[in-house]
């Protein structure tokens, strides 16, 4: 072989980040544009308000418990922090991704099943909020968040099943899941984690 057709490789030279996949490019498109439309509709909530002749929340209107509310907040806190671990772990390579992302997505159920009982409960004690404009937009952006969480955990659960998380004899934990889809499933949790501290101060 002759040594002019040798490439001499730099050892210090960084290699090159492989560039975002087509679906994390969409995903990335879509928190974009879905994070303006929740600003649109929180905005659109404050005004409301400040306009208002009466306080928020109505008079005499049931309302939710603020402790639950904070309860409520340090469940997705903890569950991002997970999401977060189960990345490092996936990083790593360490089989320590299931517990992770398995305890996360318990947590997320548990935030959803914990707002729906809530909201239940309000109702049967006379909450009649969508009567007022005020109602109808608190009703609107919780309504959306509850739907992120659903649609997070599905994302989580679908990463959860497609890397055999629980095989700990396993040498491959990563099994049928792709590192953009794992990504985009954490970029989607991350987002809907984020999102909710900035909906408690303004809307509760």
């Amino acid at each position: 072989m002759s040594g002019r057709n040798v490439i001499a490789l730099d050892q210090n030279r960084r290699s090159r980040r492989p560039f975002p996949d087509q679906s994390t490019i969409a995903i990335l498109i879509f928190l974009l544009f879905d994070s303006m439309i929740l600003a649109g509709m929180i905005g659109a909530f404050m005004l409301t308000r400040a306009a208002a002749e009466v306080a928020w929340p109505p008079a005499g209107q049931p309302w939710f418990p603020l402790e639950y509310a904070v309860i409520n907040t340090a469940i997705l806190l903890v569950g991002g922090m997970l999401v977060w671990l189960a990345g490092r772990a996936w990083e790593k390579r360490s089989t320590r991704i299931g517990p992770y992302l398995s305890a996360a997505i318990v947590l997320g159920i548990f935030f959803v099943i914990f707002q729906v009982v809530e909201w239940l409960g309000l109702i049967s004690q006379g909450l009649s909020l969508p009567a007022s404009q005020e109602g109808n937009l608190f009703c609107l952006i919780v309504a959306t968040h509850i739907a992120h969480v659903v649609g997070a955990v599905i994302f989580l659960g679908i990463a959860w099943r497609r890397m055999k998380p629980l095989r700990d004899d396993d040498l491959e934990p990563r099994g049928l899941l792709h590192t953009s889809t794992f990504l985009e499933a954490r970029l989607l949790w991350y987002f809907t984690v984020g999102i909710w501290p900035v909906l408690y101060v303004c809307l509760f």
